[in-house]
Formats: structure tokens, sequence, C-alpha cells
């Protein structure tokens, strides 16, 4: 199921990318042996920004794909997000 704007793709895809190069730049820290301190730093960031998009995610599937499937009467999605939700941590 398709709940996702083209307009809302490219955000999405544009903070992966950026996400992306924050990983290759802890990489290239670590590779230098910069200051441990700092490389934690920038995981922290970088996970932040991951769950960010994560949760933008979620919110989206609740608001569309869930909320059209219980229109069907369907709530094999309801289950399924439970299920995921139960292993976030």
């Amino acid at each position: 199921m398709h709940c996702r704007k083209a307009e809302d793709k490219k955000k999405l895809t544009t903070r992966l990318r950026r996400i992306e190069g924050q990983i290759r730049g802890i990489e290239k820290m670590i590779d230098l042996d910069k200051d441990c301190i700092e490389i934690v730093r920038q995981i922290n960031s970088a996970s932040s920004a991951l769950h960010s998009v994560w949760a933008e995610v979620v919110s989206a599937h609740m608001k569309h794909c869930i909320k059209d499937a219980l229109k069907r009467g369907d709530e094999k999605l309801i289950d399924e997000l439970a299920n995921h939700l139960k292993k976030v941590r």
C-alpha cells in the first residue's frame, strides 16, 4: 500500500541522504582516530535523525494507510504496527 505523496517522498529521501552523509562522516572520524566523544556525539545525532524519519513514516502510516484500512473494515495493519512497536526500544 502506498500512502506517500511525491513531495513527502522527496523530503524523506533528502533527509535519509543527509543521514547517510553523517554515517560516512562518522566512518571517516573513526578512520582518522578522532576524539571518541566527538564520534559518540555524531552517532547520537545520526541516530536521532533516523528516529525522526522513523517517527514520520509511522505517523503517515497511521494517518493514511491504517485509516484507509479501517474504512474497509481491515484491522490487520493495526496488529502489524502494534507487533512492530513492541520490538522498538
